[in-house]
């Protein structure tokens, strides 16, 4: 079984409520939210620990973060995260002010 998560931060959500999944054929893709860099490495171990392959991030998270997870896996997990052009910067910031 493929598994595969995508993690949403922010301080807003509710981690028990705020989640899915979906699965398909021998693949499961989950959608996991956290409130903090702190419950992502807690969710990240844990995902971990149940045989997940790659992780995504939000781009929350960066690339620093992203690389931090990675180490707690033993660099045994695909982690990426999402980026977009600098271009688009004040249309996110826009957004999200």
């Amino acid at each position: 079984m493929k598994k595969f998560a995508f993690i949403l931060m922010a301080p807003a959500y509710d981690p028990q409520k705020h989640q899915c999944r979906f699965e398909k054929g021998q693949s499961v893709t989950c959608i996991f939210t956290v409130r903090s860099f702190e419950e992502a490495e807690e969710k990240v171990l844990e995902l971990y620990q149940d045989g997940f392959g790659a992780i995504e991030l939000c781009g929350a998270f960066g690339k620093e973060r992203a690389a931090r997870l990675t180490e707690l896996t033993n660099h045994e997990v695909a982690i990426g995260y999402v980026v977009h052009e600098p271009e688009l910067d004040p249309l996110f910031d826009q957004f999200f002010s």
